[in-house]
């Protein structure tokens, strides 16, 4: 039987591949939006089958781990771990999806000047992504808890982006259309953060076995 920590450093690997595909279909989705390039916005709804896949196989991988090996502490949380991680990376991809087929219905529009805070949520969430995923290979909670710290400035951002579409459907009714397609791309995103957000918080479980989810000031710890 093959070694218990091999598989598990393979398991982990298969997770970071997953999450890479992810983050570059949140990429390709945004560029999309901005570029108006129809085929990235096809790519990345192309890519949602590969990540469904490997969702499946990760799934498959850690909860045979679970029942042969019955692992206990760390190894238990790590595996814990991996399961949510698995469900909200899938999840990020199904939301990427969704900013591609906005992407696709605004090509098929007027271009509408009024996109300042897009691109930067996007930037943001992409970083959280990174930050989070970085923080669990290195067993890293103050990198973890840095992702936090970023959720409220993409909710923020995507106040901005709410208060200017409306701003912009007030004045001009013939880019409401545009402008409701924009609003949920920004939602979307603001989800992909949350799920970032999910991760992160994983971490500060993994390594130090508190419970911080719901912002709570004072963390419950392991028992």
């Amino acid at each position: 039987m093959r070694h218990f920590s091999v598989e598990l450093e393979e398991l982990n690997q298969s997770l970071l591949q997953m999450g890479g595909l992810v983050e570059q279909s949140i990429r390709r989705a945004v560029q999309s939006v901005v570029e108006r390039e129809k085929e990235v916005a096809k790519q990345v709804m192309r890519d949602e089958e590969r990540v469904n896949q490997m969702q499946l196989e990760i799934d498959a991988s850690t909860t045979r781990l679970l029942a042969l090996n019955q692992p206990v502490a760390r190894d238990l949380r790590r595996l814990t771990a991996i399961l949510k991680i698995n469900t909200d990376l899938e999840r990020m991809g199904d939301l990427a999806v969704n900013v591609a087929e906005r992407a696709i219905s605004l090509a098929n529009r007027p271009r509408l000047k009024a996109m300042v805070d897009i691109p930067k949520m996007a930037s943001l969430t992409e970083s959280m992504l990174l930050r989070s995923l970085d923080a669990f290979v290195k067993g890293d909670a103050d990198l973890a808890t840095s992702v936090l710290t970023s959720d409220n400035e993409v909710d923020a951002l995507r106040d901005a982006v709410y208060d200017e579409m409306v701003a912009l459907m007030q004045r001009e009714p013939m880019a409401v259309p545009g402008a409701v397609d924009l609003m949920f791309v920004a939602r979307n995103l603001e989800r992909i953060a949350d799920h970032s957000t999910n991760i992160a918080e994983d971490v500060i479980f993994l390594v130090k076995g508190e419970d911080v989810r719901h912002h709570h000031s004072h963390s419950v710890p392991l028992a």
